[in-house]
């Protein structure tokens, strides 16, 4: 490790990607039950802008080092830490630091990645992969034969939520601009321009008893569209608040609302459920727990990759030095998947 040297991207404030800075340092050791990864692939999620906004509800404050997940080797193991970990590629959820050559996490935190798979691909399906499958197994508790609605099907989580459903046997109506009709079609799905069509109404045309669940990245004040849309017994889970990402004041107002909403439709007496989903839930109270289940459900997208029940969605690879631009074609709202960053 003494040849090497680390390099971090850091958010020095609310700043255009243009003003992210590059930060050299020396490596940092592992300490007692963790592990020092040299990562191989991290990627440019929509918290990232969020967050150079200012708008990531419990972001820390500037300045620091974005990255929400990574996938790397472990190069190093502290003290009761499993030594046979070393070598291993592995992928872990953060929320911030992966954005860096080398990151040191718990060692309790880090999921095995199959051999098989690179780690690009793995990338695009830690944070995606697992906000899916827990939203569509765990939350929805989705089951063959029904329908449900996928808003910003071709977006990272939306386009994973997609492939993961058509396995399981769900139909899935996704919305998307025109031109990514083509590639939900071929996976199956049901596309819907919500730029050009009246979304409700296209839906309802679709499913006119309702949809059982619908997946809403966006909030704001078509997330009372999504409700409208269930079916009797059915399930909206809201895991975003994208509407609101270049608005100005509170950026806990947003989140804040859309709980309230929720607490309100779940206490109405028709059947119907509402979630508002956080990757993190529980994890403060419940910390083995917690890792447990991310380890199970992850190792599950990663199994669905391998069976090739989903194909991992890089639109891009950049170099860590290019973050800035990285970050700036994934707000561009022009590709299908995930930007990836590599050393």
């Amino acid at each position: 490790m003494s040849t090497e040297a680390l390099v971090e991207v850091v958010l020095p404030g609310t700043v255009e990607p243009e003003g992210l800075r590059i930060r050299h340092g020396s490596v940092p050791a592992p300490g007692s039950g963790q592990v020092l990864l040299r990562m191989e692939a991290t990627g440019v999620s929509f918290a990232e802008q969020q967050m150079r906004r200012g708008r990531y509800y419990d972001q820390p404050p500037f300045p620091f080092v974005p990255g929400y997940d990574l996938v790397g080797t472990v190069a190093a193991t502290g003290a009761g830490a499993d030594p046979g970990l070393a070598g291993t590629r592995v992928a872990a959820l953060v929320k911030v630091g992966g954005w860096a050559t080398h990151v040191v996490v718990d060692a309790a935190d880090v999921v095995e990645v199959p051999d098989g798979v690179s780690a690009a691909e793995a990338e695009t399906l830690v944070l995606n992969g697992v906000t899916a499958w827990q939203m569509l197994h765990r939350k929805a508790r989705v089951r063959a034969g029904q329908t449900v609605l996928v808003h910003g099907a071709n977006g990272g989580v939306g386009s994973v939520l997609v492939q993961l459903a058509r396995s399981a046997g769900v139909q899935v109506i996704g919305t998307a601009s025109a031109r990514h009709h083509d590639a939900l079609r071929a996976q199956g799905a049901v596309p819907v321009d919500y730029r050009t069509e009246d979304v409700p109404a296209r839906v309802r045309a679709l499913a006119p008893g309702g949809v059982d669940a619908v997946f809403d990245h966006i909030g704001g004040r078509g997330i009372a569209d999504s409700w409208r849309l269930l079916a009797p017994g059915g399930t909206l889970v809201s895991y975003g608040t994208a509407s609101t990402r270049d608005d100005q004041g509170s950026k806990q107002w947003p989140v804040l609302k859309l709980l309230g909403r929720v607490w309100l439709w779940n206490a109405l007496p028709n059947g119907r459920h509402a979630y508002f989903f956080n990757v993190w839930a529980g994890r403060a109270l419940a910390r083995d727990r917690f890792r447990a289940r991310l380890r199970a459900d992850l190792t599950q997208v990663f199994a669905a990759l391998s069976r090739g029940d989903v194909t991992a969605q890089i639109a891009a690879r950049l170099p860590l030095a290019r973050a800035a631009e990285a970050l700036r074609l994934a707000e561009s709202g022009t590709v299908a998947g995930k930007v990836v960053l590599t050393p």
